[in-house]
């Protein structure tokens, strides 16, 4: 080759090597922008499925399908191999928020950061107020729509025992595919380690006898106040009641024992009908909580607050507060009290419905 020959084939080589150095340069800054460019056609609580199976080609399938966009299959697998998520996705839901990148995707499933839900019972549920909240969490499965509490009880493997009061309050995280009876699980168990802790830690001359009676008291305080500072004093006064042999005269056992025919008043009848949640006309404590209690009231009962007190009623100021009273007396006049705030705040109420 002459050397002519040869400088004009170096010369092409130079240029087709410039040229793949800018294709090259091309690709990577369009793989780069690929990456962590946000997905488009997103929408807010938008999630993905990756279910056992799939494959990152399935997954972008399913990306397509609802809509997003972002990327050709090729580059969804350049980086996926870059990120070490090739053949390592997590099954589960994943978010797909406005905002998000590939990148940030693939990482999420790579390392299996799948969406959490949450679960919330509330402090004084009973047992038919948890179930019909599980019955509406259309992100649950659910496998005790069809089963008795008895039934439920014993899915969840404690036969034989009563379900009201035996599952914390607390917000309970779940994936999919979580079931409500996951939930209860989870909730049962709370429920175990919180009274076993209250026992652990009640006083030594408690009245209550066992751990059972704990929880059905606990779950009296608990409806009785949603002030937490009230909880130990309101738990000493329940227990003085049962040390002297007094009824505990409780409107929120009335009302349990009522049932489905509860509408939202209690009448002189309802506190004289007996039945076995009827504290005015049965000593001593129910036979099963009547609600869900907290830990702040587990805790209470578990060390009640000393003093005298023996009767309490409510402010009627709308505070939720109480006022207490050593002596029959003076908690009539507390009553007198009470009925003459709740009458001034009717007579406000219809005054008011005049104005309008």
């Amino acid at each position: 080759m002459s050397r002519k020959s040869g400088r004009r084939f170096g010369g092409f080589l130079f240029l087709l090597l410039l040229a793949a150095a800018g294709t090259g340069f091309w690709l990577w800054q369009r793989y780069t922008s690929f990456a962590d460019a946000s997905l488009t056609g997103l929408e807010p609580g938008q999630t993905v499925v990756v279910e056992p199976g799939d494959s990152l080609p399935a997954v972008v399938r399913k990306l397509r399908a609802s809509g997003v966009r972002g990327g050709e299959l090729l580059e969804w697998r350049a980086l996926a191999k870059q990120l070490g998520a090739a053949g390592k996705l997590q099954v589960g839901e994943y978010a797909l928020e406005p905002g998000t990148s590939p990148r940030k995707l693939l990482l999420a499933m790579r390392d299996g950061k799948v969406v959490h839900r949450r679960f919330t019972i509330v402090e004084g549920w009973n047992i038919r107020e948890l179930r019909a909240a599980l019955k509406r969490s259309p992100e649950l499965e659910h496998e005790t729509d069809q089963l008795d509490d008895t039934a439920l009880m014993k899915a969840l493997g404690h036969a034989g025992q009563h379900p009201e009061g035996r599952f914390l309050p607390e917000t309970y995280l779940f994936t999919r595919g979580d079931s409500d009876l996951d939930v209860l699980k989870r909730a049962h168990d709370g429920m175990d380690k919180a009274l076993a802790d209250a026992w652990e830690r009640r006083q030594s001359d408690s009245v209550l006898k066992t751990p059972e009676e704990m929880l059905v008291l606990a779950s009296i305080v608990e409806k009785e106040t949603g002030i937490a500072e009230e909880r130990p004093r309101i738990a000493g006064l329940f227990e003085r009641r049962l040390r002297i042999g007094m009824r505990l005269q409780t409107d929120p056992t009335v009302i349990y024992g009522m049932g489905t025919s509860y509408d939202g008043n209690i009448r002189k009848r309802d506190l004289t009908t007996d039945t076995p949640y009827n504290t005015y006309t049965r000593a001593g404590l129910p036979p099963t909580p009547i609600a869900m209690p907290g830990v702040d009231a587990l805790q209470a009962v578990a060390r009640p607050a000393p003093g005298e007190d023996l009767f309490f009623v409510a402010v009627g100021d709308g505070s939720g507060r109480h006022l207490f009273a050593r002596s029959l007396a003076e908690h009539d006049a507390n009553v007198r009290r009470y009925l003459q705030r709740y009458r001034q705040a009717r007579a406000a109420d219809a005054r008011a419905q005049e104005r309008q």
